[in-house]
């Protein structure tokens, strides 16, 4: 995930120009960061004991509410980031990501529990 968002982040770059590399950096960072720690923590709670995945993921789905809003309140408020380039941003790599994780989920689920030790 870290990989192809940095790499399709430089590409965006490229194609939009230096001038919304920033909001382009900062759209993505968010996503990014929470679609891995969730994914990390996900694994390790399915390896542990698949039966406390659901409540994790519930409780991770409320903080995640707080985190992106306070993000994207943050970024446009304090950092005062342009709208158009960092909604762009934000949203395409929002979708991407936890379309990823959804898809890791499935692949997970449809192990049974396979690559669980």
């Amino acid at each position: 995930m870290a990989v192809a968002s940095v790499a399709s982040g430089l590409l965006a770059t490229a194609i939009a120009g230096r001038r919304h590399a920033i909001e382009i950096l900062a759209g993505m960072t968010a996503p990014l960061v929470a679609a891995v720690v969730s994914w990390i923590v996900t694994e390790r709670i399915w390896q542990r004991d698949p039966t406390r995945l659901t409540g994790a993921m519930m409780s991770a789905f409320v903080a995640k509410i707080v985190f992106f809003g306070g993000y994207v309140a943050l970024m446009l408020k304090v950092a005062d980031l342009r709208l158009a380039p960092f909604v762009a941003s934000f949203t395409s790599y929002f979708i991407a990501l936890y379309l990823t994780e959804a898809l890791l989920l499935r692949r997970l689920f449809a192990a049974g529990g396979a690559e669980r030790p």
